[in-house]
């Protein structure tokens, strides 16, 4: 039982310093004009809290617009429902 979970710890820890290096402050895109994305240098100059403002706002609306579609076809079906 004790090696399994040293083996469990050891795959979570190996797992936890790849995603902190995947996830660092810094885009390879930004840092290098030459390699990278023109897109990912404006959202780079602009701040990147409103990329995350904005794809958070277009999840909301598409959120907000599924319910309201839905909502729709319930009344429909049960305005059709014999009382």
């Amino acid at each position: 039982m004790t090696m399994i979970f040293s083996i469990i710890t050891l795959l979570v820890a190996s797992a936890t310093d790849t995603l902190t290096s995947a996830y660092s402050d810094l885009w390879q895109g930004v840092q290098d004009p030459e390699h990278g994305n023109v897109i990912m240098q404006a959202m780079a100059s602009q701040g990147l809290i409103y990329v995350v403002l904005g794809v958070s706002l277009i999840i909301w609306f598409v959120l907000i617009g599924y319910l309201v579609r839905l909502d729709k076809k319930i009344t429909n079906l049960e305005q059709k429902l014999p009382e």
